[in-house]
C-alpha cells in the first residue's frame, strides 16, 4: 500500500488552524507506538540539559511532531528539521512561526547528501531509515554533523516482523520502503562502519505493541485506502479501540522485548 497519499490527505485536515495541528500532535504522541519509545529516549537524553544551548538535527521530521516536543522542552534547544518534501517543509515553516517558536527551522535536504560537520548534540531519526536505500551514507553525514559525544536515536522497523512481512514471500505492508525491516546486528555493524563506537539496540513493538500496531495503525490505513469516507468513520471506531492501544502502548514501552518488529538504536560520536 502507498502510504504517501494517506499522510497528504492527513495533513490537509490537520493544516488547517493551528489548534487542529496541535491536536494532530497530541493525538500521534498517544497513537503511535514509537512515539512512546522514542519520547522515553529523549527524556532520559534531557535529563539535566534543559538549560544548556544545545543544537538538535531532526533528520526525516515529516509532520514535525518531535520538532514541536523538543522544541516546547527547552527555548535554548535549536532544532534544525530536514525533509526531502517541499510543501512539508513550507507547512512546518508556517505551522511553527505561527505557534510563536523561532527556535525551530525547517529546511529541504536530502540526508544522503547533507553534512553539517560538528554542529548538533542530538541527531533523530524515526521511521526514516528504511526508506533510504544508501543507508551507510546517512549514517557517515550524521556522525559528521555530530559534536563528540552527540548521540543519534533511531527507531525503524526490524526483521523480525517490520512493515509486517514475516515471511520470504510476503512484501512490506508500506510500499515506499526500500527495506523491510533490519537485523538488530546489521545496523549495529552499519553503524560501526560510519563511525560510531559506542551503540546501544534493543527491540521494540512486542506482543503488546503488534497488537496496537494493528488497531491503531494497520486497519485504519487499509480503510482510508479503500476510500476517504473512512475519514467519517474513523472516531467512531478510535472511541471503541483507543482505551486498548493505550493500555498496549503502556505496557510494551515498559517491557523489555526478546524480540519485536521495531527497533530503537542510539550511537554515540
Amino acid at each position: 500500500m502507498h502510504y504517501d497519499p494517506i499522510k497528504r490527505s492527513l495533513g490537509e485536515v490537520f493544516n488547517r488552524t493551528p489548534l487542529l495541528r496541535r491536536l494532530f500532535y497530541h493525538l500521534l504522541d498517544l497513537l503511535l507506538l514509537r512515539t512512546w519509545h522514542v519520547h522515553r529516549e529523549l527524556r532520559e537524553w534531557a535529563r539535566g540539559r534543559t538549560g544548556e544551548a544545545l543544537n538538535i538535527l531532526d533528520a526525516g521530521s515529516g509532520y514535525g511532531q518531535y520538532t514541536y516536543w523538543l522544541t516546547g522542552q527547552s527555548k535554548k534547544w535549536q532544532v534544525l528539521a530536514v525533509d526531502v518534501k517541499d510543501e512539508q517543509v513550507a507547512d512546518s515553516n508556517r505551522f511553527f512561526r505561527e505557534i510563536g517558536r523561532p527556535n525551530a527551522q525547517f529546511a529541504v535536504q536530502d540526508l544522503v547528501l547533507y553534512q553539517e560537520p560538528n554542529t548538533f548534540d542530538l541527531a533523530l531519526s524515526v521511521d526514516v531509515m528504511e526508506h533510504i536505500l544508501e543507508d551507510v551514507e546517512v549514517f557517515r553525514n550524521i556522525h559528521a554533523s555530530l559534536k563528540d559525544g552527540g548521540m543519534l536515536l533511531i527507531s525503524t522497523p526490524s526483521d523480525q516482523g517490520g512493515s509486517d512481512v514475516h515471511s520470504d514471500g510476503e512484501t512490506s505492508f508500506i510500499e515506499e520502503h526500500v527495506r523491510d525491516g533490519y537485523n538488530i546486528h546489521e545496523i549495529q555493524q552499519k553503524l560501526r562502519t560510519a563511525g560510531f563506537e559506542r551503540i546501544e539496540a534493543r527491540y521494540s513493538y512486542g506482543e503488546p505493541g503488534q497488537i496496537s500496531w494493528r488497531l491503531s495503525m494497520k486497519y485504519p490505513i487499509l480503510m482510508l485506502g479503500q476510500s476517504k469516507l473512512f475519514f467519517l468513520l474513523l472516531p467512531f471506531y478510535y472511541l471503541v479501540t483507543f482505551p486498548f492501544c493505550l493500555l498496549l502502548n503502556w505496557l510494551d514501552a515498559r517491557t523489555q522485548h526478546d524480540s519485536g518488529t521495531g527497533l530503537i538504536v542510539k550511537a554515540w560520536k
